[in-house]
């Protein structure tokens, strides 16, 4: 579980695209959250870089940076910043697991030359004979 405490997070706020009548013009409810991750004494190496291969286009000058307008509330978008930031460290969370190579088992090889066999028969069949 990944705890970050609210004070390394700042936000900025301004108005929020789309439809929303007459209250879209008057309240800045688009909420812009910008963290510092290297800077950032909770995560482990290993998460930041994970973080930053696979999620490189939150990355803006060495920030995180994740905006959310889906509310009509500012408070509500700013929860669902830290949500959304929160989901994509904990994807990162654990390393991937390594592939161990195997073979193909004797009968599914058996199975898969039976089965070309078949098949060549098949068209050997369909051949005129002259």
């Amino acid at each position: 579980m990944i705890k970050i405490p609210y004070s390394e997070f700042s936000f900025s706020f301004s108005r929020s695209s789309g439809a929303g009548g007459q209250n879209v013009n008057k309240v800045n409810s688009k909420a812009t959250l910008e963290w510092d991750m290297e800077s950032s004494s909770v995560i482990n190496r290993g998460i930041k870089d994970r973080f930053k291969e696979k999620y490189r286009r939150f990355i803006v000058n060495t920030k995180v940076v994740m905006t959310s307008q889906r509310q009509r509330s500012q408070n509500q978008n700013i929860d669902d910043c830290i949500a959304k930031l929160h989901e994509l460290l904990l994807s990162v969370e654990f390393p991937p697991k390594k592939r161990k190579a195997t073979k193909p088992t004797r009968g599914s090889v058996k199975r898969r030359l039976d089965g070309k066999k078949m098949d060549s028969i098949k068209k050997k069949l369909r051949r005129e004979k002259f």
